[in-house]
């Protein structure tokens, strides 16, 4: 199965209400689209979230790492040549991990279709259905609660409050939505590195001090500083989930050897792919530290496969992959079925994606520019 062909497309879905965390506020999905066709006829599908906030990662960029380095360094080689192809994408450009990301999962589809077996149970998962959070966006507290209590009515019954913006107003917000939904309910917040080190603790110690049951508290501190990270551990009350401090394999190690935090958050966009992906999650199986599973603002051909990923292991304890039900649509064909938090993964070859509705990819670019 011979890489013949790369197809990049652009992606736009509404979200169902603006997404606000304290690093930005958008109102929609607008992710680049990677096709990746064989000689035989099968297709792999990736997708990339330009997150510039975060990963660093712009759509231009995006779409520039896999046009003039990632795309070159596969097209032609044989999928069945596998963990070579997928360190050829990781080697073929520094950072960029969006563009690695979109390009390692849609290689992963094609091994799996080559095999004729999903790619969960191609990394020996047994798991067919997993339960994820919400993400209920940063306003003022009687908002939050009143979105709190639309999310109990959709079903949910873990939350994940953003935090962050005003920091004066965070304990109150936490104190609004507990009131609104009662105890029984999983409420875990992020900071999205928006605390000092000391205002972290402060203000994390003040929420179990009133009895609001915090389950985790995700990247309370900027992404570089891990002392700090480390400092809240320590201290809070609250146990710490690494976020944006978790590029790669190497930073988990760090955090892991350090003892920087509770827990670590695995996120495709950040590390690059399912391989990299892989690697953590067996660092922290030997460190005996639980993982999240997390995804930006994405739709569902990304998630479906951070999906896969999270089936297939058991270190992953936590499931934060609400993007498709942040949307407003889905536009993407096969793949897990999103029912609410109730996600049940796919059966079908690879990652099981078949398509895109008609109309909703804006293709501008394949590789017959390359000729």
């Amino acid at each position: 199965m011979k890489i013949t062909s790369i197809r990049l497309g652009r992606i736009s879905v509404p979200l169902r209400t603006p997404f606000k965390t304290a690093l930005r506020s958008v109102n929609s999905v607008e992710d680049v689209i990677v096709e990746i066709g064989t000689d035989g006829g099968n297709v792999g599908y990736g997708e990339a979230p330009p997150t510039g906030v975060i990963t660093g990662d712009t759509t231009l960029a995006i779409i520039g790492a896999i046009q003039d380095h990632i795309g070159k360094t596969i097209l032609g080689r044989d999928v069945e040549d596998f963990e070579p192809l997928l360190q050829a994408v990781q080697g073929a450009i520094v950072g960029n991990t969006s563009a690695k990301a979109a390009v390692d999962m849609a290689l992963w589809d094609l091994y799996g279709q080559l095999y004729n077996i999903p790619v969960c149970k191609l990394l020996g998962g047994g798991r067919k259905q997993l339960v994820t959070d919400i993400t209920i966006s940063v306003n003022a507290p009687e908002t939050m609660a009143a979105d709190a209590i639309k999310a109990l009515k959709r079903g949910y019954d873990c939350l994940k409050m953003k935090v962050g913006v005003d920091p004066t107003l965070d304990v109150l917000r936490l104190k609004a939505v507990r009131e609104a939904v009662g105890q029984g309910i999983t409420i875990r917040i992020d900071a999205n590195q928006a605390w000092t080190p000391k205002q972290a603790v402060r203000i994390l110690n003040q929420m179990q001090e009133q009895g609001l049951d915090i389950e985790l508290v995700e990247q309370p501190v900027k992404a570089h500083d891990l002392e700090g990270l480390k400092y809240v551990t320590e201290r809070s009350f609250v146990p710490v989930l690494a976020d944006e401090s978790v590029f790669s394999p190497e930073n988990a190690m760090t955090i892991l050897k350090m003892g920087a935090a509770d827990l670590i958050n695995i996120k495709l966009m950040k590390c690059g792919g399912i391989y990299n992906a892989l690697k953590i999650a067996s660092a922290a199986e030997v460190y005996g530290v639980e993982c999240m599973i997390g995804c930006m603002l994405e739709a569902k051909i990304s998630v479906n496969a951070a999906v896969h990923l999270a089936c297939a292991k058991n270190i992953i304890t936590r499931v934060d992959l609400d993007g498709p039900v942040l949307c407003s649509e889905d536009p993407i064909l096969g793949g897990a079925v999103f029912d609410e938090k109730i996600i049940t993964v796919s059966d079908a070859p690879g990652l099981g994606i078949s398509g895109i509705e008609d109309g909703k990819v804006n293709w501008f670019w394949d590789t017959s520019a390359l000729a």
